[in-house]
């Protein structure tokens, strides 16, 4: 039964949808669309020319007939393309391109990045050409969410690019392309959700201008996998051939390395001992008295960690967000429960999920300590997110996560939570991050009559990509409200809301409201055979396995080598970038 701008069924959940009235986000005007357009135009523009040496020298290579007759892929071209999901198209957008057909297999890896750059990049520019149609509120929803998110896959695919130039000095490692690209499709996907439940001539536009999109993104994604050559455990990378990340010291055991020395201080310094950048406060005794006002005064691109403190108070706002440009930003509140982001929108404001987020955050290096995140629209509201993180080496700790249906959005990238408590009752945690939550504790409440509670949604659905969900030595509780009646009210463990949906549960303490088969169908037998559930040494009167799913995606995992590949070292790297956040951490699955 579909409740969602983002496709999710609740279940057992009632069918029925109330059309709400809450006016669409402002149009952009035209001098702002045209920037964006620049923007795009200037990003894919320096992407060709970073292009040039391979094309130019497969051009020379070229004889002139080969150019305008030979239209047979080569061995290359088809060794690459018969290891994606959408062969036919990866060789005919190939053999479009100048030089595919006769470079060399890793000269493509190249060229198909470079190739899906130039298709993204043009979308956005043709999607930003109908900016001012009218637009009733959910359409101007979904279509807002295209544009930021083809904005955020220019970016992505841009970095992928400078790091697969043959020859060329990576700008980033194995893992990070793989992240940047996993996230691009990601970005894809989201923005086709969100005009699956709209018709009308947007949705029509906008379908001719993205048409393909997602399934080239996919193609490049399994094409530069393939080339790689790493080790991969259904999609989950292994070893980065680059560097070694587990360090021999001690202390990056316990704060793992992509933080520097100054931001491990900074995680568990007291706040009154913090030289902040901004001061946020409601009674007027900082440098702001909102959190917008600061945001917009953080530097754009940082190279240094820039702190924001928001003092105890209830701050609720339109738009919290801290966009993809606003890098290393680190917000520090007064605690949880003190420091409050609170919001109310929900998908029936006539919303996408995605835009219903009370506080959101894209730019890189993101991180939240002691902070309350709340969306207080109430489990009637269905779908409405309290806090939305698609940041890549982003840090929530000591962090409250409250909500009901789709609390917690990990939308995308490398993420790690460490010490909160998340509530909800339906997909209270959902997303195609690369994220870890460890020492946290997730809280399941009381859902409305005839709901089930899941608390997760994982969507991968792509089996190249490097995401999934990782829940390692927490604890899964029931709120009092539950605990009263859980009979009636059981609370599974996940549920498959995409074809290729990775979760694993590790070494966590599972209460006894827990379902004794563990995991629900999403819908009937889909994604059963191809998803990956795990569990791994839990504890507690609901990890008792003896009633459990009988799936073929489903296992109890008993080997240490198998469910390491879910730890913080292994999953998201953590041991190459997590010590400088000053977060403790474990990087392997125990002390």
């Amino acid at each position: 039964m579909e409740y969602g701008r983002l496709g999710k069924a609740e279940p057992g959940g009632s069918s029925t949808r109330t059309l709400p009235t809450d006016p669409s986000p402002t149009p952009k005007k035209s001098k702002i669309k045209l920037l964006l357009i620049l923007a795009a135009t200037l990003m894919v523009a320096s992407a060709i020319s970073a292009a040039l040496v391979v094309v130019i020298r497969n051009r020379a290579n070229s004889g002139a007939g080969s150019r305008l007759h030979n239209r047979r892929p080569s061995q290359a071209m088809s060794r690459a393309c018969s290891r994606t999901l959408y062969p036919n198209l990866c060789v005919n957008s190939l053999l479009d391109f100048p030089g595919a057909i006769t470079a060399s297999d890793k000269e493509l890896v190249h060229i198909s990045v470079n190739m899906t750059l130039q298709k993204v990049g043009r979308a956005l520019f043709s999607a930003s050409e109908i900016t001012n149609l009218d637009m009733d509120p959910h359409v101007r929803s979904a279509y807002m969410d295209c544009l930021e998110l083809l904005d955020d896959s220019v970016d992505l695919l841009s970095r992928s690019l400078t790091s697969v130039v043959p020859g060329g000095a990576p700008s980033g490692s194995t893992q990070d392309v793989l992240t940047w690209l996993s996230a691009a499709l990601t970005n894809q996907d989201t923005c086709n959700e969100g005009f699956d439940e709209l018709n009308g001539y947007v949705k029509s536009q906008m379908s001719d201008r993205l048409k393909d999109l997602s399934e080239l993104v996919s193609n490049c994604l399994a094409i530069y996998n393939a080339a790689g050559g790493d080790d991969d455990f259904s999609g989950v990378p292994i070893q980065n051939r680059r560097r070694r990340l587990l360090s021999h010291k001690k202390e990056h055991e316990q704060f793992p390395i992509w933080l520097s020395r100054r931001e491990r201080i900074l995680l568990d310094m007291p706040v009154s001992a913090i030289n902040a950048d901004i001061i946020v406060s409601k009674d007027g005794n900082g440098t702001y008295k909102t959190i917008t006002e600061a945001i917009k005064k953080a530097p754009e691109h940082s190279n240094r960690r820039f702190i924001i403190y928001v003092s105890a108070g209830r701050y609720e706002e339109d738009n919290l967000k801290v966009g993809r440009k606003k890098t290393s930003i680190m917000f520090i509140g007064d605690g949880k429960g003190k420091t409050v982001i609170s919001g109310g929108k929900s998908v029936q404001d006539k919303l996408t999920t995605f835009h219903t987020a009370s506080f959101a955050a894209t730019g890189a290096g993101f991180i939240a300590r002691d902070i309350t995140f709340e969306n207080w629209a109430g489990p009637s509201k269905h779908q409405a997110v309290a806090l939305r993180v698609g940041a890549d080496h982003a840090v929530v700790y000591r962090c409250n996560v409250i909500g009901y249906q789709d609390t917690l959005y990990t939308h995308s990238q490398r993420q790690f939570y460490r010490e909160c408590d998340i509530y909800g009752t339906v997909d209270f945690i959902f997303g195609n991050a690369a994220v870890v939550f460890q020492n946290c504790t997730i809280h399941a409440r009381k859902p409305m009559q005839l709901q089930k509670n899941t608390i997760t949604a994982q969507n991968r659905k792509d089996p190249n990509q490097n995401t999934g969900i990782s829940i390692h030595a927490c604890r899964v509780v029931a709120e009092p409200d539950l605990e009263a009646a859980k009979s009636a009210y059981p609370t599974y463990l996940g549920r498959p809301w995409k074809m290729y949906s990775r979760t694993v549960y590790m070494l966590s303490d599972l209460g006894d409201h827990i379902h004794p088969r563990g995991w629900l169908e999403w819908n009937s037998t889909f994604a059963l055979d191809t998803l990956y559930y795990g569990e791994y040494m839990n504890y507690g009167p609901g990890a008792e396995l003896g009633q459990r799913v009988k799936w073929p995606g489903y296992r109890v995992i008993t080997s240490t080598a198998e469910a390491s590949k879910f730890t913080v070292a292994q999953f998201i790297y953590g041991s190459s970038w997590l010590p400088s956040t000053g977060v403790a951490f474990l990087a392997g699955l125990s002390n």
